[in-house]
């Protein structure tokens, strides 16, 4: 027959308030100040559900005993496992023999002779402990005693030795490791490697978070035969609707790596500036608009590239471009308008300065959303953006363009033909400021620009569905013609030469963005399949624009055909090419082919475009991930320049992941740029060989690999 004692209630006089024992068994039996329970015995106290075979508890002394099979469950956050174990409910300390401890949400385990603990503090004599099946587990640490609080998770384990099954790798003295992810100050995972032209490489993140809103990353390296310098990343959280960052670094060169490679400068240094806030019109002048404003801004600033690549020594994240954009975005918008301020700074990393380098400082832009009269036949918007164009030396502009398209359109045969009259109005000023290189009355001169043209459409679309697909087409057909132009100053000076390709390089034309119209006819076709769930299957466009007032071959513009073919959920294959009729060759060609599942995942492009009278592009990249299975991944990746003969990246690797532990080896190439003495751009290849191990929960997954190694360079 089950019964059933409560045990606060019977020594009321001898527990704390609020101090409560149940204990539930098969059979029960008391005698004096001794009550003892056989068989299927589990106990209830505070947090802890514990079963046993028998227990034996002492009235007077406060002592519960445990005995056989004993299980604990703490919070069901940790198990504990034992023979025996001694609860004190008066002093509120507890001991187990032998001891098997396994935390449910971080799955590390400890197994040892015996353990103490008390409300806070569980102490551990000589023992094991693994994130590892605990049945041949790959890596154990034996340590000598070991501290574990149960309120912040944090563990204490001294003269820790660390096993590869039953290989010792290393020893250390103390370990300290926190079993809860709240974030906490502390030392991050270090970056080691070694290079033949650096030497050896060390960086160690420290962590600091001590309010909830910010926390900060002081990364401190040295590279032995190259330098050392110190990066840092401070993040915040001001408000529920804004957040930044900041980043900082300096990088010092020893006298001898600097001379050895001519480099520009003995040290590297800059910063970067990350906000964002998406209301920040109301929460800076506490209005209540019922509109939408936003924030952004990413400022970067650096006396050379050098100042980049040296914050990380992962060739993967390093620059390979050779321009820095430095902006600031803010805008308001309602229903019908749309406010905006832009400021951008473009910074050539390949330059000593950038006084010659064009800036928009700033950009100011208006939008009147489209909008309707005459029964939606009538629509019209207004956009005007003004842009000062600007550097410290030599001439600048202040160029401001008006675009107003006004449309009139309606639709005939029951919607089977749908027409329409676009009458665009476009103007454009310029109001230039600076020295010009080459004096002249006209090439400078504050100007306006004035055009006025139109477009008639005629289009029908067609849909037809069937039994497990739906099938739409659509033709159009749209005719462009002048209406009127006006120029003056600049724009009637340069409008021949900077019409001509050949010229649009040339300094004279580094302002004329004026597009000749050519009245023209473009019929296109297009047509799309999708499924019954209304997925897309097929995407089609072929295009081409006939240009009415040429003759021969110089009548057709390239023609344009777009393809974008869905196999399945996985499988894609995308097309672009343009044909040009005057040279009988293709102008431009994108090709790419991709395959995604659980398992693969697949792509290879490529991209062609000739100039026909200048060097042409051809590009081709690959990128590859296997998943063998859920513990072998490999990757590969490699992008090539095939007119320049030149691998701009390439990357092999892979990776071995289970429950307690990962290892990777990546083999990366990289080419980058670099600032020299003399000014010019030159580039350096990088081949780097990546180490990653990570024993689980101590250590986490992470881009970044634990070891380095970079190659010498090739001659």
């Amino acid at each position: 027959m089950f019964k059933v004692l409560c045990i606060s209630a019977l020594l009321s006089t001898i527990l704390l308030a609020q101090d409560k024992v149940e204990i539930y068994a098969s059979s029960m039996e008391s005698k004096d100040d001794i009550v003892k329970a056989h068989d299927e015995v589990t106990v209830i106290y505070k947090d802890y559900f514990l079963t046993s075979k028998e227990a034996t508890y002492d009235r007077k002394s406060g002592k519960l005993e445990l005995f056989g099979s004993v299980r604990a469950n703490y919070k069901n956050s940790y198990k504990i496992l034992g023979d025996y174990a001694e609860l004190n409910i008066i002093d509120k300390t507890k001991s187990f023999k032998p001891l098997y401890l396994a935390d449910s949400k971080s799955q590390v385990w400890i197994s040892s002779s015996s353990a103490d603990a008390d409300d806070v503090s569980l102490e551990i004599k000589a023992g094991t402990m693994s994130g590892c099946n605990p049945n041949n587990p790959l890596w154990t640490m034996d340590f000598t005693s070991s501290t574990y609080n149960t309120k912040t998770k944090w563990l204490d384990i001294y003269n820790a030795r660390l096993y590869i099954y039953d290989i010792p790798i290393i020893y250390t003295p103390y370990f300290g490791y926190s079993l809860d992810k709240t974030r906490r100050t502390g030392l991050l995972l270090p970056g080691i490697g070694f290079s033949s032209e650096e030497g050896f490489y060390y960086e160690q993140p420290i962590y600091i978070a001590e309010e909830n809103w910010w926390d900060l990353e002081l990364s401190p390296q040295i590279r032995s035969s190259r330098g050392f310098g110190m990066y840092a990343k401070y993040r915040f959280v001001d408000s529920s609707i804004s957040q930044g960052e900041l980043n900082l670094g300096y990088f010092k060169e020893k006298d001898a790596y600097y001379k050895q490679n001519d480099l520009m400068n003995d040290s590297h240094y800059g910063f970067n500036f990350k906000y964002t806030n998406t209301d920040f019109i109301n929460q800076w002048f506490d209005l209540n608009l019922d509109a939408q404003s936003g924030l952004y801004i990413d400022i970067t600033d650096m006396n050379d590239v050098d100042y980049i690549n040296l914050s990380t020594n992962n060739s993967i994240d390093t620059v390979t471009t050779s321009q820095v954009l430095s902006r600031i975005n803010m805008f308001y918008n309602d229903n019908k308008n749309y406010y905006g301020a832009y400021f951008k700074y473009y910074k050539d990393l390949t330059l000593k300065d950038n006084d010659n380098t064009l800036q928009k400082l700033p950009t100011f832009h208006y939008h009147r959303y489209l909008d309707t009269l005459l029964d939606e036949h009538f629509l019209y918007n207004l956009d005007v953006k003004s842009n000062n164009i600007y550097r410290k030396i030599n001439k600048t502009v202040i160029q401001t363009d008006i675009n107003a398209p006004l449309t009139l359109q309606t639709n005939l045969f029951d919607e089977y033909l749908n027409l329409s009259y676009i009458a665009y109005i476009y103007a454009q000023h310029s109001s230039f400021s600076g020295e010009e290189q080459v004096a002249s009355s006209d090439e400078y001169k504050d100007a306006l620009y004035l055009n006025q043209y139109n477009i008639l459409s005629a289009s029908t679309q067609l849909t037809r569905s069937y039994e497990d697909s739906i099938h739409v087409i659509e033709f159009e057909g749209q005719y462009t013609f002048d209406g009127f132009e006006q120029k003056d100053g600049f724009y009637n000076y340069n409008s021949k030469f900077c019409s001509d390709i050949a010229n649009k390089d040339d300094s004279r034309c580094e302002f004329y963005n004026i597009t000749d119209l050519q009245e023209s006819l473009e019929l296109s076709f297009s047509q799309y399949l999708y499924d019954n769930l209304g997925n897309e299957k097929i995407y089609h466009k072929l295009s081409q624009q006939i240009l009415t007032k040429e003759s021969g071959d110089e009548r057709y513009a390239d023609l344009e055909n777009e393809l974008d073919f869905h196999f399945d959920d996985s499988f894609n294959f995308y097309n672009n090419m343009f044909f040009n009729y005057n040279e009988n060759k293709f102008s431009k060609i994108y090709n790419r082919i991709s395959y995604n599942d659980e398992d693969i995942d697949i792509s290879v492009s490529h991209f062609y475009r000739d100039f026909f009278n200048s060097k042409n592009d051809s590009y081709m990249t690959f990128y590859s991930k296997y998943n063998y299975d859920t513990h072998y991944s490999y990757t590969l990746r490699y992008d090539y320049d095939l007119e320049l003969n030149l691998r701009k990246n390439a990357e092999i690797g892979f990776l071995f992941q289970k429950r307690c532990w990962e290892f990777g080896l990546k083999y990366v190439e990289n080419n980058r740029p670099v600032l020299t003495l003399n000014s010019n751009s030159d580039s350096t290849k990088d081949r780097y060989i990546y180490f990653t191990i990570v024993f689980k929960p101590f250590m986490e997954s992470s881009d970044t690999p634990i070891f380095i190694h970079k190659l010498p360079q090739n001659d």
